[in-house]
């Protein structure tokens, strides 16, 4: 056991951070065991535009819970490989909305069934996953109506 996993629950952050970063890389071997040329990075914007079809930017942020800023880098990346198309919004030129290219369809019906294999695999890893995902969405719900900040603020007063 390290410093970081004695300190208890002052080390969350860093604790979610080593956590999520094991996941994407092992993530990507995973993709690549697959032969599947794919970023995890990648999978919010994906799977949202697979289930939605066709969102402006700012509703692909609002999905996924990204910043705007955060959303368009992760848009221009997939627009780059081809993955992704936008086009101007007939009722709103200033709105461009995004679609899965023919080859992110394809991308799609080859990573189905290995996301069912990671699905498995996470199960495994995650015991019991309920209580795991209960908890993280609690905490959202928490920093949603107040800041991490905002409570340290508080009590320092």
């Amino acid at each position: 056991m390290n410093i970081i996993d004695e300190i208890g629950i002052l080390a969350l952050s860093t604790r979610l951070q080593r956590l999520s970063e094991q996941l994407r890389k092992d993530g990507a071997l995973i993709y690549k065991s697959f032969d599947i040329d794919f970023e995890p990075k990648w999978f919010p914007v994906i799977y949202t535009l697979h289930v939605k079809e066709m969102l402006s930017v700012v509703e692909i942020a609002v999905e996924i819970g990204y910043s705007h800023p955060s959303t368009i880098s992760l848009l221009k990346e997939l627009e780059k490989q081809k993955i992704v198309s936008s086009k101007k919004d007939k009722l709103d030129e200033r709105k461009r909305l995004i679609v899965l290219t023919a080859k992110g369809k394809e991308l799609i019906l080859k990573m189905q069934p290995v996301w069912s294999v990671m699905n498995d695999a996470l199960n495994e890893i995650a015991d019991n996953q309920n209580n795991l995902l209960k908890a993280i969405e609690e905490a959202e719900l928490k920093l949603a109506k107040q800041s991490f900040f905002q409570r340290v603020s508080d009590l320092k007063s």
